[in-house]
């Protein structure tokens, strides 16, 4: 490992976090000076836009023959959206859930996160199965702008606030140069980060899935940790928490989805990947399903457990790629933290159906 490797993933990062931001940004004023609602912008441009280094580097780690780079930067985002982002963003603030949330986006977030690891019992997903789950994400964006077009005056002001509102008035051209920009800073940053992450991993000995699990997911969240702490200051419940769960979707859908297709082999699954990756990525979207049911939040003790979750999360994951001898101990101890939260949950649920408690609904719920 070198300077310059270092150099290279840091500087990557901070071109894919730099190319995403200025992405969005324009891309949203661009589609708002179209006639596109805000709203749509905000489920399509910005919940998958946050999304869009996992992409970049799920697309050339692929290209590269880096599967298992590729693997892990998906599920290794996915876990830290999940557990880090809203535990961060709770502890900000406790979070608000909508009632369609619950009903549509998370069921369909475990659905897809089951068919991934259906896909990939038979050792890998191929071009075809790549195929379905990106033509899946088209369908559901198509989906989603349909019935979302019917949100309350509320909801759709909230949106029009962060993109129209404080967006200064310029140009269309000028916008549509600097998406073109951010595109370009995005395959940059991309190549970066995989070369120097692949050497750091080849010179440490470390695997490219633990090296996408870790350093390379948790780089590329950045956006999501940004936008939903952001939104969590500026008091925007629904962005906060909808960005997560569509950015998960879209990281399922479209980044392991092309990644599939752009390989020459396909992705094949290692076995760390099928026996814990994928199953705790269904766990845990199962497990923020019952959080969100409860009182249709995340409160801040909850957020709290989810980053005790992530950091044993991370630690079985190290212990598992390294052989540590202390994996026994590491499993013993994440079983008894899920197995704990989970209680937690479920005693939580039960008592407010015993109580006859409904989750309060406001305006923001609906």
């Amino acid at each position: 490992m070198t300077v310059w490797n270092i150099v290279m993933v840091v500087g990557g990062l901070v071109v894919l976090v730099g190319g995403a931001e200025v992405l969005i940004r324009s891309a949203s004023r661009l589609a708002v000076t179209f006639g596109i609602s805000p709203l749509v912008v905000g489920l399509t441009v910005v919940a998958f836009g946050t999304s869009a280094p996992e992409l970049a580097v799920g697309v050339q780690s692929a290209l590269d023959g880096q599967t298992d780079l590729a693997l892990g930067n998906v599920t290794g985002s996915n876990m830290f959206n999940t557990l880090a982002v809203l535990g961060v963003a709770s502890l900000v603030g406790a979070l608000v859930v909508r009632q369609k949330l619950v009903r549509r986006e998370m069921p369909v977030l475990i659905l897809v996160s089951v068919v991934v690891l259906v896909m990939a019992l038979n050792g890998g997903i191929g071009r075809l199965e790549g195929l379905l789950l990106f033509a899946g994400a088209v369908v559901y964006t198509v989906w989603a702008i349909r019935v979302e077009r019917n949100e309350p005056p509320e909801v759709q002001a909230e949106y029009v606030d962060e993109f129209v509102t404080r967006a200064a008035p310029r140009h269309w051209s000028i916008d549509a140069g600097v998406v073109v920009v951010g595109l370009a800073l995005l395959v940059l940053g991309a190549r970066w980060l995989v070369a120097g992450a692949s050497e750091i991993a080849l010179s440490l000995g470390m695997s490219e899935l633990l090296v996408g699990v870790t350093i390379v997911a948790i780089g590329t969240s950045l956006p999501e940790l940004a936008t939903s702490v952001v939104a969590a200051v500026r008091g925007e419940r629904d962005i906060a928490v909808g960005n997560v769960v569509g950015s998960n979707l879209f990281n399922l859908l479209v980044v392991l989805g092309l990644s599939a297709i752009v390989s020459p082999r396909g992705l094949p699954v290692p076995d760390q990947v099928l026996d814990f990756q994928l199953p705790a990525l269904v766990v845990v979207s199962m497990l923020c399903f019952g959080v969100f049911y409860t009182q249709l939040s995340v409160r801040r003790w909850e957020g709290a457990a989810f980053l005790v979750l992530y950091c044993a999360y991370m630690a079985y994951t190290v212990a598992e790629a390294t052989d540590s001898g202390s994996l026994g101990v590491v499993q013993t101890v994440s079983a008894v933290l899920v197995t704990v939260v989970a209680v937690a949950v479920g005693v939580t649920t039960w008592r407010a159906l015993r109580n006859g408690n409904r989750p309060a609904v406001d305006s923001m719920s609906e």
